[in-house]
């Protein structure tokens, strides 16, 4: 369950354009042409999607697995600095994905879910697709460490 206070819209401390401009500056190095951008953000939940070519395939020509893992991770990280603020040093501790069918070349999407946002911890469920949220492509739960004082 998400804490009350971060539910509705008055808990949101960034909103997609805020968090895409946090991402640019917080990896200058990226293309912006191929990083993954926020698309929608509200109450415990972040929407991202990443263009795919034909570096983010593996053999068989389906999007790679790592690149899913780094998607799932981007949104998780999205919608709780939504609710956290900037917080650059809030970092995955554990990630778990399920593959469910292979992943079609296309405009990769993430949906992000805050199941809970802690003091310390939140975790967030991830949902990955090309095909539509009908014919999802993966899931994921990510775990984050927020640092002391960030989130209090």
């Amino acid at each position: 369950m998400i804490r009350e206070d971060v539910t509705g819209k008055a808990g949101l401390r960034l909103d997609a354009p805020a968090l895409n401009a946090f991402l640019a500056r917080a990896f200058p190095e990226g293309d912006p042409e191929r990083m993954p951008k926020v698309t929608s953000v509200g109450a415990g939940v972040a929407v991202m999607a990443m263009p795919t070519d034909a570096g983010h395939l593996r053999p068989g020509g389906v999007i790679s697995g790592p690149t899913q893992m780094s998607l799932a991770d981007s949104a998780a990280y999205m919608v709780i600095l939504a609710h956290i603020g900037e917080v650059a040093m809030a970092v995955t501790t554990s990630l778990t994905i399920h593959f469910l069918r292979p992943c079609k070349p296309g405009t990769l999407i993430a949906e992000a879910r805050l199941l809970k946002l802690g003091r310390r911890i939140a975790t967030v469920d991830v949902l990955l697709y090309t095909e539509g949220p009908d014919r999802p492509a993966a899931k994921a739960t990510v775990a984050y460490a927020i640092p002391d004082g960030a989130n209090g």
